[in-house]
């Protein structure tokens, strides 16, 4: 479940990356900013919708976007890899949640323990309880680390007990 913050948060790092690695580079190319303005403008907008389809509830659309925000923003050759702090970020929670690896069908504990957001103990200790399953090469499947993320949050009540006032 996401929460108004999570969307916030993640419409914030998509224009934060949007501007270093798309605009900044065409404004010094360009020697201006100011053919850039209605540019900006635009993503700005297109990144309210992009948050909004990569946390909403339809999966397919939300791996889409990944896909499309993954390829413009993060080109290159080789797979998409990133270093395990970029799942720490909210376009990783987020893609994490659509995706889970977009480009590998398993990952290190170590990142999953990042995709997850605990401790690579905290990875194997799930692993071990058959809460995230472990590939047969290693690691463990993005699958079940997406599954996770995805699944229903148990509410939890606060309750007041005369021994905690």
């Amino acid at each position: 479940m996401t929460t108004t913050d999570d969307h916030v948060e993640l419409v914030a790092e998509l224009v934060r990356v949007l501007e270093t690695r798309l605009l900044d580079p065409l404004e010094i190319l360009l020697a201006s900013d100011e053919p850039l303005v209605p540019i900006r403008e635009r993503l700005r907008v297109e990144a309210e919708v992009w948050a909004a389809q990569l946390l909403g509830a339809d999966r397919e659309r939300a791996t889409l976007t990944a896909a499309r925000l993954i390829g413009a923003l993060f080109p290159g050759d080789a797979p998409f890899d990133p270093p395990t702090s970029w799942w720490r970020t909210a376009l990783g929670r987020a893609v994490a949640r659509a995706t889970g690896h977009p480009a590998a069908a398993a990952v290190s504990y170590a990142t999953a323990g990042a995709m997850l957001g605990i401790t690579r103990q905290g990875v194997h200790d799930l692993v071990k309880r058959g809460k995230l399953d472990r590939h047969p090469d290693g690691g463990v499947t993005t699958s079940s680390i997406r599954d996770r993320l995805n699944r229903p949050q148990e509410s939890t009540r606060a309750t007041t007990r005369p021994d905690h006032q």
